[in-house]
């Protein structure tokens, strides 16, 4: 039996790089040929840092990654009407852009999008860009209407995605080249239109039905209200936290609701993370736990009943506690003949944790068998809520105790309610099945 124990401590003299490398190998081959939208504002652009996100962008791109590039343009335009002595005003949280801003909007969109395009195209020697050839593709691809006139406000020139050129988008992508796209709109009869990016690339990427949204932040993610970066968000809850945050800033409360949406209307997964921490769009992309925040429409961690193609990251998960002798072998025709025995906890399609269930109906007794964390997730209740899920199962068979044999985590069973038992309070078919050599101690716990 394993309750949360220490970590396993890495093999000796193991690189740290090779061993990140090794366990980023399954999101390389994962991303291949996989299209993401990935959406930054203007801040980014404007940071001394920005050459370093495009170098990750690159990156993206030499891993056969197919890219669309979302930019903003708000310190820029901002910028260019603080010198022309004008403002853009906000009314309840959306611009009203009038002929003065929309020159600054075209002006700073077209700047931005000549910026971003002359970084993809560095290939200075001795840079992570050297030798790289990224062709890059800008166009009208958003066509847009006026937003109009919303509780007697006249937005003027602020408007709405009405739709996005799909066809052309995914020729481009296609042709091996980076799609990069302005906060700026057309329509039929010539107008422009100044546009959120958040919803630029919602839609591009609902039109698209991309692989990923990815939304590159400038302040601290997704907290709670202790201040604790969410790390997983399901889209049905996202309004629920944007009611419980009132003071939460208006570009991350776009960007949520543009991500739960892009869920609702297709998207498998949408993150949320911070350009300004070096790598974090590097390591929300290639670790199993990220750097931000993922929405997705269902569970990204899931307890459910194990199936027999869960047998294989069963057997690793037992494997190494069978090698301390804290569990008993089983052979993998055992695992597979008792599979409907077993719960799972699988995170981003991994197993991580596993517990099993014997019933005794005739004696109102179950046991509590192989209990397993992976060593990277022990920590944050997960052999917890494998008990609880335990013991529910129990409670449905009209099981009132729950026994464990464990000869290394009596401390772990002890604290969760688990009394000293002798062998005599178990069930005479268990007690035949005894093995006197592991000498393991009986514990009970009254459900």
């Amino acid at each position: 039996m394993l309750g949360p124990a220490d970590p396993e401590t890495p093999a000796v003299g193991t690189d740290p790089f090779v061993r990140w490398f090794r366990k980023a190998t399954p999101y390389v081959h994962a991303h291949r040929g996989r299209t993401f939208v990935i959406a930054f504002g203007g801040e980014a652009v404007a940071r001394a840092g920005f050459p370093e996100l495009v170098h990750d962008l690159a990156l993206l791109h030499g891993l056969g990654i197919r890219l669309v590039l979302v930019h903003g343009a708000r310190p820029q335009i901002e910028e260019r009407l603080t010198r022309r002595g004008a403002e853009l005003r906000y009314i309840k949280g959306l611009r009203v852009t009038d002929d003065a801003a929309l020159a600054c909007v075209k002006e700073a969109a077209g700047t931005v999008r000549v910026e971003i395009e002359a970084l993809l195209s560095l290939g200075l020697a001795n840079s992570p860009m050297a030798g790289v050839r990224i062709p890059v593709a800008s166009g009208n691809f958003v066509t847009a209407r006026p937003l109009g006139v919303l509780d007697g406000v006249d937005y003027r020139h602020t408007g709405v995605v009405r739709r996005i050129d799909r066809a052309s988008l995914r020729q481009r992508l296609d042709d091996g080249a980076v799609a990069l796209m302005s906060p700026i709109g057309y329509s039929p009869t010539g107008e422009v239109f100044n546009l959120s990016a958040a919803d630029v690339a919602r839609s591009a990427a609902i039109a698209l039905q991309s692989d990923k949204l990815i939304f590159l932040l400038e302040g601290p993610g997704v907290r709670d209200t202790s201040g604790s970066l969410i790390s997983n968000l399901l889209s049905r809850d996202v309004e629920s936290l944007l009611s419980d945050s009132p003071s939460m800033p208006e570009d991350l409360a776009q960007s949520l609701r543009a991500g739960a949406d892009a869920c609702i209307h297709g998207v498998e997964r949408v993150h949320l993370t911070g350009p300004c921490d070096q790598g974090a769009l590097l390591r929300e992309l290639f670790t199993r736990d990220g750097a931000g925040t993922m929405i997705t429409a269902t569970p990204y961690e899931e307890l459910r009943p194990a199936r027999i193609d869960d047998v294989g990251g069963i057997l690793e998960l037992l494997r190494p506690l069978e090698e301390q002798g804290v569990l008993v072998r089983r052979s993998r025709e055992h695992l597979e003949t008792e599979i409907d025995r077993f719960s799972l906890m699988e995170r981003d399609g991994m197993a991580i944790a596993c517990a099993a269930i014997y019933c005794f109906p005739e004696a109102h007794l179950a046991e509590l068998a192989c209990v397993a964390v992976h060593p990277d997730y022990r920590g944050n209740c997960r052999g917890d809520k494998l008990l609880e899920h335990i013991e529910r199962i129990a409670r449905r068979r009209g099981i009132d105790r729950l026994f464990v044999l464990t000869t290394q985590t009596a401390h772990w069973f002890r604290e969760r309610g688990f009394e000293s038992a002798s062998l005599e309070s178990l069930p005479m078919e268990k007690r035949m099945l005894y093995n006197y050599r592991r000498n393991s101690k009986v514990f009970i716990k009254a459900l």
